[in-house]
């Protein structure tokens, strides 16, 4: 029997190339008079934040930019960012940029709204009022970030990733413009991709999918796996960066309402305690993780398989799931993504801290959702194969 489920998605999400030019009908259509642009260092270099300042401009509605996020934003960005808002007299937030300009977005508007620290908030249902409104603009095809009901700030003095998910978290609009993605460097493509791969397949094996979510998540693993390669191998190619933003969203939809597992509650500890791209830590882990998971789940691994156009007329559920991981392991490899050993961690650190890494992924949640549950001892071997390095 299927029992009721919540589906949470922002109240309007615009998609398609020059969607993010509808930024200034859109943010008076709620009211505001003046915004705040969040993004990073890189995507102001590139204009974009000045194209959305004179967007904003055009409908009348003035601004002030924060370009200072950090890559895997921290407290001390959401606290610059709301002073800036407070002394600007800003009344609503636009993001621009990686999951992480968003989700330092998302973590201003909810902090103007709700009292106390911010760690007070962390986990699931905590958040009493919704943000101020916020249009979020993504720039990569990875997290999904912009339709999501999830932020995740560090806390750098703690070296931990404090996760927040609430629908009080949702932007009031999304725009998803592909052509903001060209620029995407190719190493980036690929980490993110895998990123957004991640979350369509951690979506569809969470014992907390549902039908909603089921249906989006195959959606999104067609799409990227169709579609990543190109984008990776030629980033003008604008039907594969089509394909790809419009994948990464969907599958941020499917992860937002069932929640991911073990492979992003592995991949916190690694940006908290080695400040290594959340998309990039998800990427090196997917596969070992898969390759743990399957027994717990193998016909939904089999209708990964199908959804990624593997061949499994005949097949057991065991080798059709098998095939899901070795069409993942071809991807990777096509697209040269490198192992946890091979991304600039001090292997005597990781040594140091491995154990604790464990504990940490543990006390996330997230593990909880994987179809094989996996106990501190089996997340530490997972870490250490993970960091070796696989024959090609």
């Amino acid at each position: 029997m299927q029992h009721p489920t919540s589906f949470s998605l922002p109240s309007t999400i615009i998609t398609g190339a020059g969607a993010s030019e509808k930024v200034g009908e859109q943010a008076k259509r709620l009211g505001a008079t003046k915004a705040l642009i969040i993004t990073d260092p890189g995507i102001a270099k590139l204009g974009y934040a000045a194209d959305i300042a004179n967007n904003l401009k055009n409908s009348g509605i003035p601004s002030s930019t924060f370009s200072n996020v950090t890559p895997d934003p921290t407290l001390q960005n959401v606290t610059d960012g709301l002073q800036q808002y407070t002394d600007e007299s800003c009344d609503i937030i636009v993001s621009i940029g990686g999951g992480s300009s968003i989700d330092c977005g998302k973590g201003i508007a909810m902090r103007l709204t709700n009292e106390g620290e911010f760690s007070d908030y962390m986990g699931v249902d905590r958040i009493p009022n919704p943000g101020v409104p916020h249009i979020a603009i993504p720039t990569t095809a990875g997290t999904g970030s912009e339709v999501t009901k999830v932020t995740v700030i560090t806390d750098t003095e703690r070296n931990v990733k404090m996760m927040l998910s609430s629908p009080c978290l949702l932007a009031s609009v999304a725009l998803v413009d592909p052509l903001l993605t060209l620029t995407t460097p190719l190493h980036l493509t690929a980490a993110v991709g895998v990123d957004a791969l991640t979350h369509a397949i951690e979506a569809y094996i969470s014992k907390q999918a549902q039908p909603l979510t089921d249906v989006l998540a195959l959606k999104a693993i067609r799409l990227i796996s169709g579609s990543l390669r190109q984008a990776w191998a030629d980033g003008d190619n604008i039907p594969a960066r089509t394909d790809m933003m419009l994948g990464a969203t969907i599958a941020g939809m499917a992860f937002s309402n069932s929640s991911v597992a073990l492979v992003h509650g592995m991949s916190r500890p690694i940006g908290a305690y080695f400040h290594i791209h959340h998309g990039l830590s998800n990427a090196v882990l997917l596969l070992d993780v898969m390759e743990f998971s399957v027994v717990g789940a193998p016909e939904r691994f089999a209708d990964i398989a199908q959804a990624m156009g593997e061949i499994t007329d005949g097949l057991s559920f065991m080798q059709q799931a098998d095939a899901a991981i070795s069409a993942v392991e071809r991807l990777i490899n096509d697209i040269q993504m490198p192992r946890l050993g091979e991304i600039g961690i001090d292997e005597v650190k990781f040594e140091e801290v491995v154990n604790q890494m464990a504990l940490d992924a543990i006390a996330s949640g997230s593990p909880a959702n994987n179809p094989r549950q996996a106990s501190q001892e089996e997340i530490v071997s997972l870490y250490k194969k993970c960091f070796s390095t696989r024959s090609q």
